[in-house]
This record gives C-alpha cells, sequence and structure tokens, in this order.
C-alpha cells in the first residue's frame, strides 16, 4: 500500500533553492527574536538578582528611589522603628553605592557597586557570602564579585591561586579576603561586598545612619502582605514599603518602563516578526503564482476552495517548523558567545522556546492568509 505524500510537501521542494531561501529567512527572524528576547530577559533577571537573594520578607527605601542605580537614602530610624510592630524579627540595614575600583594590574578606574551591611547578620543568600562573612569584621576588606568583568583585573584568579590581592577603592587601600558570586548586570559590570563599618571608611561622605535599603525579616507565620500593608500606614510617607517579590516588580517595572533598553528589545522583536511574515509571504505567494493554472485545474475538476487553502496552510506550518529548528541551534550558539563576552544571564529558557515557536507559526500563518487572497484569481474560465 503506497503513502500518499501531502500536496503541500511536493509543492515546497519542488524548488529546493527557493525552500532553502525560505527557512534561511525564517531562521533569521527566529535568531532576530531570541535574541532580542533572551536579552531582554537577561537585562530583567540580571537586575534582580540582588533583589532575589536577599533574605528577608519586607523591603524599606526612600520614595524617590527609583532602581538600584538610583537609589536614595533615608535615615535607618524609620527601619528601627518597624521593630514596634509585633511580628517584625529583626531589622537589618544596607548600604549600596558605586565607587571606582583601581586594577591592581593596569591601573584604570572602573565603577563598582558596592553592598554593605553589619556582618553579624548575614542579609545575602548568595555562594560565598556565608563561609566569609566573619572576614568582613576586620578593617579595610571586601569581598569581590568572581563573575564580575575581566576589566577590574584577575582578582578571582590570584585569589584562587592563594596570593595576596589588593587594590584601590576610592583612594583607598583595601584587600580582598573571599570571593562570592553575584554577576554582572547591565547597572553594574562588577559587586563589592563589605561591612558597614569599611563601608563608611571608603565612602568617607556618607553620612552614618543613612542608609539605601532596609530589609524586615518576620516571625515565623505572619502574613507578609499583611505586616506590609500595616507599615505602609505606620511608617511615614517619605518611604516606600514593598514585600520582597514587589520589591523585584518594582526594579524590573523601572527596567521595562522607564528606560530605553527595554523598549528597544520589544521593538527588536516585533521587527524580527514582521521581517519573517514578510519573507514568507513573498515566498508563499511567489508558489500560489507559479502553480496558478494547477490550482485552478484542481477547482475544474472540483476541489473546493477550502482545500487549497488548506494546502497554503499546511505549507505555511511546515516552513514555519522546518525554518524554526536551525533558528533555535542558531540562538544557542549565539547565547554562549553573548554569556561569555558579556558575562549577562543570556541562556535559553523553554518558555522562550516555546513563545518563539508560536511566533513563528502565527507570522506563517498570517503570510498564508494574505497569500491566499491571490488564489481567488484561480478561475478555470479565465485561465483556460
Amino acid at each position: 500500500m503506497t503513502q500518499k505524500i501531502p500536496l503541500s510537501w511536493l509543492q515546497l521542494t519542488r524548488e529546493k533553492t527557493r525552500l532553502a531561501v525560505a527557512l534561511s529567512g525564517i531562521a533569521f527572524a527566529d535568531i532576530l527574536m531570541f535574541m532580542q528576547l533572551g536579552f531582554r530577559d537577561a537585562l530583567y533577571y540580571s537586575n534582580v538578582r540582588m533583589h532575589s537573594s536577599l533574605k528577608g520578607d519586607i523591603v524599606v527605601i526612600n520614595n524617590q528611589s527609583n532602581a538600584v542605580l538610583a537609589m536614595k537614602p533615608f535615615s535607618q530610624r524609620r527601619l528601627y522603628k518597624a521593630l514596634d510592630v509585633p511580628a517584625v524579627e529583626s531589622v537589618h540595614p544596607i548600604y549600596l553605592d558605586y565607587t571606582t575600583w583601581k586594577n591592581p594590574i593596569t591601573g584604570r578606574p572602573r565603577s563598582i557597586l558596592t553592598f554593605a551591611f553589619n556582618p553579624e547578620f548575614n542579609v545575602f543568600d548568595l555562594p560565598g557570602v556565608e563561609e566569609n562573612i566573619n572576614k568582613l569584621k576586620m578593617p579595610d576588606v571586601v569581598l569581590f564579585d568572581r563573575s564580575s568583568r575581566v576589566e577590574y583585573g584577575p582578582i578571582a584568579s590570584d585569589f584562587e591561586q592563594g596570593k595576596n590581592v589588593t587594590a584601590e577603592v576610592r583612594r583607598r587601600r583595601i584587600k580582598v579576603a573571599g570571593l562570592f558570586t553575584l554577576g554582572a548586570s547591565f547597572g553594574a559590570d562588577g559587586n563589592l561586598i563589605t561591612s558597614d563599618v569599611n563601608f563608611l571608611r571608603i565612602f568617607n561622605n556618607r553620612q552614618r545612619g543613612l542608609i539605601d535599603i532596609g530589609l524586615i525579616r518576620l516571625k515565623p507565620g505572619s502574613d507578609v502582605n499583611q505586616v506590609a500593608a500595616y507599615l505602609r500606614t505606620y511608617l511615614p510617607t517619605d518611604v516606600n514599603v514593598f514585600t520582597k517579590q514587589e520589591f523585584i516588580d518594582f526594579e524590573r517595572n523601572y527596567w521595562a518602563t522607564s528606560t530605553a533598553i527595554g523598549f528597544i528589545f520589544t521593538l527588536g522583536t516585533i521587527m524580527g516578526f514582521i521581517v519573517g511574515t514578510v519573507i514568507v509571504y513573498q515566498i508563499l505567494y511567489t508558489e500560489v503564482t507559479d502553480h496558478l493554472s494547477e490550482y485552478a485545474t484542481l477547482k475544474a475538476i472540483g476541489y473546493t476552495q477550502n482545500y487549497l487553502l488548506t494546502v497554503i496552510l499546511q505549507e505555511a506550518f511546515m516552513l514555519a517548523v522546518l525554518g524554526y529548528i536551525p533558528g533555535f541551534a542558531c540562538a544557542l550558539f549565539l547565547y554562549q558567545v553573548a554569556r561569555d563576552a558579556t558575562l549577562l544571564p543570556v541562556f535559553m529558557s523553554s518558555y522562550r522556546a516555546i513563545m518563539v515557536l508560536i511566533l513563528t507559526i502565527l507570522m506563517c500563518f498570517i503570510s498564508g492568509v494574505i497569500a491566499m487572497r491571490k488564489l481567488r484569481s484561480a478561475d478555470p474560465a479565465d485561465i483556460f
């Protein structure tokens, strides 16, 4: 018993060169969408890793603060006032600021983000912090982010080799006493962690007690949303109170709506979709035009318009799937290249892979629907 080959497949494979061009165009559109979405998600994820690592339930910041890169200090008395609430177990002030790190090899300065807290209590759930936290009690000591960019110097490799690593930070000689892992972001190429005392030594223009983030830990069994809602009415209006997830969403929303970067990546994704739609439309339109007489013949012998429309949609679906596969493979390779070059968390996610596949199928179906208009001219009376 012979197996029937779909008419749509026979038409696609009849012109091998045209098929290759079509698949290349779809793959290019998919790669463009994958890269734009990958960079956009890396932007969001990298900028909230610190927020996600906070070992607390509620966060307090100045109401004039927009994001980590634009924090405004506030009095820690606002934070300690939260201790009046029975559900609050402890509060932890956090300082953060940008300063200049000099590469100990080249002497070139580069901006670096510094976090500080009382080392009696660890506020960050990050690899390397807990095991090195007691070292922060020593003067002029910091922990260096091993995932910082290479422009800061071979700090991590030298430290792991047992070398004594020192550097100049804000015209002050400091010692690297340990490594932790956070990672570069669009807001900072590198990170340091130190104690609040060392922070005030480095940032001698900062006033003790004017903090940037207030972290609140609740007693077990407390309702986080309920306590946060109460603190919003209890604390003065010059501070904002967030649950930990709300603080993450606050930072993410800033990058998505208040900067051009989020818009650019979204626009790039839309452009990739449009480019792919145009390419597939041109291919399907040419297919219909070249086989117009054959379609008219099929109509003449009894095939309906709906059958011919199904053939076109089948071609669109096949193009979508066949073009997606090389696009997906190339995106994985480019993600690795981008990750190695930028140290940003550019990874493929199952959600993104499925979303781009759906967009690809939708892109090809839209092209097919537009190309179908040419089928109306496939009238046997006119052609023959």
